[in-house]
């Protein structure tokens, strides 16, 4: 029997990033899931904390040199690789000079949110799912991660639900506790509609909330994962009037082994 795939788009991983819960998911679930007999493959954002030369990031030419149009401007897109030997796993990393340069993850040194993290979400998820289409590496599921991957969903079911790369996929995404205050950029229902989307498909962020991005999120996924004990309580009972396969809550010891029998599920 074929190997089940699995992409796993993640805002974080150690050792890359510093260790936090979430963090560590990005780096564990994939070796985890892999270890029992998944193929897999990893992505998140190269950001300008990441040290290329310690953790041996290299570009990958064939897969580089992309420009993705956001908001009306073309961006270049650059693909790294670094691996994790003791894992037997490699990780690709998004780089764009304009969005991933600096040194934080979602905000700047006082804590604020960057205005662009609309725009980072969107460059970042064409960016993934355009490698992945290079790499001609059809996943049977997405399992997304962290804020910057909450327009993946959304871009996968409609900007690219009829590529045949694409088309059985399911897609999982993990409600976590990076609540952001206020909302990302007010414009960011018109940028979506600039990329093809009808007004409809996206006007839950016509009010670009924490919650509001989030259920968006919810809506084009197949599936939903509590990826932290304590998550907006809102958005908590979105899940569960959202009636979609749920996984709540598992704790560090045994949630390998739960999201795997909850990936065969939807599978």
């Amino acid at each position: 029997m074929e190997k089940k795939r699995v992409l796993f788009i993640s805002q974080e991983i150690t050792p890359y990033l510093p260790e936090t819960k979430m963090s560590r998911t990005g780096r564990y679930l994939p070796q985890g899931i892999q270890e029992k007999g998944k193929e897999i493959r990893t992505f998140m954002p190269r950001y300008g904390l990441i040290n290329e030369r310690r953790n041996q990031l290299h570009e990958v030419i064939r897969l580089s040199g992309m420009n993705l149009v956001i908001n009306d401007t073309d961006h270049p897109l650059i693909i790294k690789v670094a691996s994790i030997q003791a894992a037997r796993m490699q990780v690709y990393f998004i780089d764009n000079e304009d969005y991933f340069h600096r040194k934080h993850i979602l905000t700047d040194d006082t804590g604020t949110f960057f205005a662009d993290n609309d725009e980072r979400a969107m460059f970042f998820a064409k960016g993934v799912i355009e490698t992945v289409k290079k790499l001609r590496w059809s996943p049977d599921l997405v399992h997304c991660q962290g804020v910057i991957t909450g327009l993946v969903p959304l871009f996968l079911k409609k900007e690219y639900h009829d590529d045949p790369l694409f088309e059985n996929t399911k897609v999982v995404y993990s409600v976590n506790n990076d609540e952001f205050n206020g909302e990302l950029d007010k414009n960011l229902m018109k940028k979506l509609e600039m990329e093809g989307f009808k007004s409809d498909d996206v006007k839950t962020v016509e009010t670009p909330t924490f919650e509001n991005y989030s259920k968006l999120a919810i809506d084009y996924s197949d599936a939903v994962i509590q990826g932290a004990e304590d998550i907006n309580k809102n958005v908590k009972d979105y899940i569960e009037s959202a009636k979609k396969p749920f996984l709540s809550y598992v704790d560090e010891e045994g949630y390998i082994g739960e999201y795997n029998n909850f990936y065969d599920q939807i599978l």
